[in-house]
């Protein structure tokens, strides 16, 4: 499967774990991290023991990923909202679900890129993992609107679906809603994506010019690396509004969990990923990093230092995997009818 072996080649060629640059020891004293570059070393990070990655469980949960007859309409996939194409999110506001419905919430796509690197999921945070989490947005009534009992039916109703089930986990398998969605997740895991940023993190000082690095220095220096650290640079619950309120607030009515916390993004790809925040009302970068500057560090960026961090920012676009549209096995006369109501 291209799609196994280019998730292994685009992982290569980082350089080694050591750097004696004084900038590289800042930027990990502040709690960022690299993708590692070892292959090995990845898959300790993103990888379960309880449900091991195989190439087998990645080519059944693509297809899955991109099958539409998940959602009751049988026009929804996963892919429609976290486009693999437009950087893992959908390149709208508010995300569009069954019926036209646009998100009750009001509430932006986040991209699916890296999110196996998320200590939560979700906006405010209510499902741990990715496998949780793919179960969420099949079932609510504004995105794929399709009970559990349906999912299960029009799977189980397609013979070679049944057949790539067992191929990937046995004769035994009960082919049930939790295993479908977990097989989701097992290939959203290999979107990984390593960019110059992490080479240069591994130890390749070249691997970003001076004006990025600067930029870096800046992101640093300004507290940008409080709540956006770690391998995601994002991902974790934070307060949000500490020092001011957003300026968009009160488009919908998101407010985080019950202790106000919401997740942070990644700032992976986010040069694709416009527009921005909770609620998706932003669509300029720079204008976000001034943004969060007022919102939660209570400081003015000025637009030379917003364009610096900006700079680096675009170091964090990475190689994507080699990902080809699957052919989706057919229906069969048993095959539950699309439902639009």
């Amino acid at each position: 499967m291209k799609l196994v072996t280019s998730f292994a080649v685009c992982l290569l060629g980082a350089g080694s774990l050591f750097s004696s640059s004084a900038l590289v020891e800042k930027a990990v004293a502040s709690g960022l991290k690299a993708i590692p570059a070892d292959k090995t070393e990845l898959m300790k990070l993103i990888d379960d023991k309880n449900d091991p990655i195989t190439k087998e469980k990645v080519a059944l949960g693509l297809k899955l990923y991109f099958d539409p007859r998940i959602s009751k309409s049988g026009l929804i996939s996963c892919n429609t909202c976290h486009n693999l194409g437009l950087g893992g999110a959908d390149g709208i506001p508010a995300a569009i679900g069954h019926g036209w419905t646009a998100n009750p919430h009001h509430l932006n796509s986040p991209t699916v890129y890296n999110s196996v690197f998320f200590k939560a999921q979700f906006w405010d945070g209510r499902s741990p993992h990715l496998a949780d989490q793919a179960q969420g947005p099949v079932q609510a009534g504004p995105e794929m609107a399709a009970p559990p009992s349906m999912v299960e039916q029009r799977i189980n109703s397609i013979p070679e679906y049944v057949n790539e089930f067992q191929v990937a986990y046995g004769k035994d398998v009960k082919v049930d809603f939790e295993k479908i969605t977990a097989t989701i997740a097992t290939f959203e895991k290999t979107l990984v994506t390593p960019s110059k940023f992490d080479d240069y993190l591994n130890g390749n000082e070249k691997a970003l010019n001076k004006e990025e690095k600067d930029g870096l220095n800046t992101f640093i220096d300004k507290g940008c690396a409080s709540c956006h650290t770690g391998i995601a640079l994002g991902g974790t619950m934070q307060p949000f509004e500490l020092a001011a309120k957003y300026k968009f607030g009160s488009v919908g009515d998101f407010k985080g969990n019950e202790q106000g916390m919401v997740k942070t993004p990644t700032l992976r790809n986010i040069t694709e990923t416009a527009p921005y925040f909770h609620n998706g009302q932003i669509w300029s970068l720079d204008e976000a990093v001034k943004e969060m500057g007022s919102v939660q560090l209570g400081i003015t960026i000025s637009d030379a230092e917003a364009a610096s961090i900006v700079t680096f920012l675009k170091t964090l676009k990475g190689v994507k995997p080699a990902v080809l549209y699957p052919q989706l096995p057919e229906s069969t006369i048993d095959t539950s009818k699309p439902e639009f109501n």
